[in-house]
């Protein structure tokens, strides 16, 4: 006894295959619904026939095994090639299905299908959301075409179960956010399109876990401007479409200029990425940007000595004063670390009038770059960095700072620092000066004079009481 696959009627084995409707050239066997129709097959067969599960069950083993044979192969082609019925689906060479559910109609994605599918195509349907698991009966679908549809939601988890996924394409959609972070189990994707969408920003990182990546679409969306970073950590990136998006010209964008004037990729119609705004630049392209408009900032750090009578705070002062450079103005941003803790202060902590913010901390950041940390003890010894941030960039510079004690510090301060004798009655002076590049690091001794300090001579120090008194020695540590 011999185990027969064909189906009955038109199609079965000697005649050509049909060619109907889908397309997929295997007869109706594979033609909508083609998986549950052999199970139909074997049902009816079985249920018209207990005759012949009878002999079988009464006869040698030998003739059972024909049926079980039977069995098992149906049992298969059910799991193997069960196809939904409003899509065509086809075997391919390797035995993967191709499932054909385009042009249908469709409200979502359609249950039923294969999970050896590796191309589904979805396109040019009535699609308006993708939930979570939308894709979990085809987890080795290498092609997914989902464009044309009307999507504007996409739940978290919708993609990230696809980790054979090659081609994505959600063009031509309504899509205003999407979980980025389904990307990153995504490691082999070629292909994504998501050009013709809603799209307003897109996280830094976004794409940075495709390595595999050779083809972006992200035109024709409303993109005002990318961060900086965007399209680094794609090796293998060779086609980028951004164009038709209502940029915002300003100087966050201005990476952009420099990126494309100096990256291998292939940007399809650069010409046509033009500027919506500001003003004086509408219609003018990205790479067109006047550098003179964008300039990175540069910082200085120095740091202030009290040599006179007069002392604000009681007990030492440490004074840093930050001065940067560039187009738009940087802001000043602090950072401090100590061996005990790290502190961050984005912006001034004494207002207008002169009165301290409320705050925890006691570093009194002025508007103009001043920082002024009063009764500075042991426990303030650390790395004082200023930072310098604008829309172009970030630059940064750090001073080491550490308390000492001296018996003579004003002797001292003329021998390692000269400029210290041409002082005379001045309140305060400007020490060495940081790299204006920003690079490096520099260390400063604060030293600290008791009230009855005495001089080698026996004489007290002139008009030096219990303050600030700053000494640079000037040893760049690290440049």
């Amino acid at each position: 006894m011999l185990c027969t696959l064909s189906p009955l009627g038109p199609g079965a084995a000697g005649q050509p295959p049909r060619h109907g409707a889908g397309g997929d050239g295997h007869g109706p066997g594979l033609r909508g619904g083609g998986g549950a129709g052999w199970l139909r097959f074997f049902s009816l067969y079985f249920f018209f026939f207990p005759a012949i599960l009878g002999k079988a069950r009464a006869g040698a083993g030998g003739r059972m095994r024909p049926l079980l044979c039977c069995l098992g192969i149906a049992a298969l082609l059910g799991r193997s090639l069960a196809c939904p019925s409003a899509c065509s689906c086809s075997a391919k060479k390797n035995g993967r299905l191709l499932a054909e559910c385009a042009y249908k109609e469709l409200l979502e994605v359609p249950r039923g299908l294969s999970p050896n599918v590796s191309i589904l195509t979805l396109s040019a349907n009535r699609i308006g959301w993708l939930r979570r698991g939308a894709f979990a009966e085809v987890p080795e679908v290498q092609s997914l075409w989902l464009g044309y549809n009307q999507i504007g939601a996409v739940e978290p988890g919708a993609f990230a179960l696809l980790a054979q996924l090659k081609n994505l394409d959600l063009s031509h959609n309504k899509i205003t956010d999407f979980p980025w972070q389904d990307l990153r189990n995504l490691s082999g994707l070629q292909i994504l399109k998501m050009n013709n969408n809603r799209l307003a920003g897109l996280p830094r990182d976004a794409f940075h876990a495709l390595k595999d990546l050779r083809s972006l679409w992200l035109n024709d969306n409303q993109l005002t401007t990318l961060a900086e970073g965007t399209f680094d950590k794609l090796p293998s990136l060779s086609q980028l479409q951004i164009f038709n998006n209502p940029f915002n010209c300003s100087c966050k964008v201005f990476w952009l200029k420099r990126w494309t004037e100096s990256t291998s990729v292939s940007i399809t119609k650069g010409g046509a990425t033009l500027c919506v705004a500001p003003g004086r630049l509408k219609g003018r392209a990205v790479t067109d940007i006047p550098e003179h408009h964008c300039v990175a900032p540069s910082v200085q750090l120095t740091y202030l000595s009290n040599l006179d009578n007069s002392v604000t705070y009681d007990g030492l002062t440490l004074t840093l004063h930050c001065s940067v450079a560039g187009s738009p103005p940087p802001e000043i941003r602090w950072k401090i670390q100590t061996s005990s803790r790290g502190v961050e202060i984005n912006g001034p902590t004494v207002a207008r009038d002169g009165n301290a913010k409320q705050s925890q901390e006691r570093f009194l950041v002025f508007k103009n770059g001043t920082m002024a940390i009063p009764r500075f003890s042991k426990e303030d010894e650390g790395i004082y960095t200023c930072l310098a941030v604008n829309d172009v960039g970030t630059r940064e510079v750090s001073v080491n700072v550490a308390l000492a004690g001296s018996e003579n510090p004003a002797e001292d301060l003329l021998q390692d620092d000269p400029q210290a004798s041409q002082l005379g009655g001045q309140s305060c002076y400007k020490g060495d000066e940081m790299d204006p590049s920003g690079a490096g690091e520099k260390l400063v001794i604060v030293y600290h004079m008791p009230r009855e300090s005495k001089s080698k001579a026996g004489g007290a120090v002139p008009h030096v009481q219990l303050g600030t008194l700053l000494l640079a020695l000037g040893i760049a540590l690290s440049w």
